[in-house]
């Protein structure tokens, strides 16, 4: 029993030197973004930029039939925004992974007693914590032009929420390029191919709106459901179980598919080192 005792009490011990890994490197990753303010000022200021120029290019637009019922094309942009600030501080978050790959860190960290996937984790909260931020941050921003969240604090929470698990989606994907290649040019290269899928969806017009072929390809794209699920908690006073299973349920799927690539590369880079 005590050799049973002793085995259960080396068990918890290194969850909990794993979980204390995973923030401490969390924090690091945080930090160290947020001391970086020109690599994390485009995920912020392209967002803002393209939502403005959008209101004032479209103001019209929500008139037309089938629209929903909007205060401005603003109030309807800013889910686009959000996702847009996921997408790329996203992909910022998993650059500096593979910077750490590629300048040799990620070696000493490997030789270091650190749990492995803590290494990967670590980046992927950090990811998770910046695009709840922008979240937030654009929901204040534009409150201030009189953008209003309709279903109030529960809204605001699960649009924060839902940003956060779409940065950490698109983080654990862009990850996976990061290790697999250990380069920041192929981190970057790849993210036109996933954030071209933003444009391939109903983030920035409304699905009615839409026709033939592209109309399939929205219907399909699950980023649609997300920005819809997103938006339902904007311009809607009224939610239901289907808005947060869109805005939560689809990227806490599409991350927990990416993860299992994600580990997978891990593995084969650690099976190489």
């Amino acid at each position: 029993m005590s050799t049973a005792a002793a085995t259960g009490a080396i068990h918890e011990n290194l969850h909990q030197s794993a979980v204390r890994q995973t923030m401490a490197l969390a924090r690091r990753s945080l930090l160290g973004r947020l001391r970086q303010p020109a690599v994390l000022a485009p995920s912020f200021v392209f967002p803002l930029f393209f939502a403005a120029l959008s209101a004032s290019s479209y103001s019209r637009t929500k008139n037309a039939p089938g629209f929903p019922k909007v205060d401005s094309f603003l109030q309807f942009g800013l889910t686009a925004a959000i996702l847009q600030g996921a997408f790329f501080g996203a992909t910022s978050g998993a650059a500096d992974l593979a910077t750490d790959i590629e300048q040799g860190f990620w070696e000493r960290l490997i030789a270091s007693p650190v749990s492995r996937t803590s290494i990967v984790i670590g980046r992927l909260a950090s990811s998770t914590t910046i695009g709840a931020m922008q979240a937030g941050v654009f929901m204040a921003l534009l409150a201030i032009f009189g953008v209003r969240v309709r279903s109030g604090p529960i809204g605001i929470i699960a649009v924060i929420v839902s940003g956060g698990l779409v940065a950490l989606a698109i983080s654990t994907i862009m990850a996976t390029f990061a290790i697999r290649s250990g380069s920041p040019e192929v981190v970057q290269g790849a993210f036109p191919l996933v954030f071209i899928l933003m444009f391939l969806s109903s983030t920035f017009m409304p699905r009615q709106l839409m026709h033939g072929w592209f109309r399939t390809v929205v219907n399909v794209n699950p980023i649609s459901h997300i920005a819809e699920g997103m938006r339902a908690f904007v311009i809607q006073r009224d939610v239901s179980g289907k808005h947060f299973f869109a805005a939560w349920g689809y990227p806490a799927i599409g991350a927990a598919l990416a993860l299992l690539l994600c580990l997978a590369a891990l593995r084969r880079r650690l099976a190489q080192s």
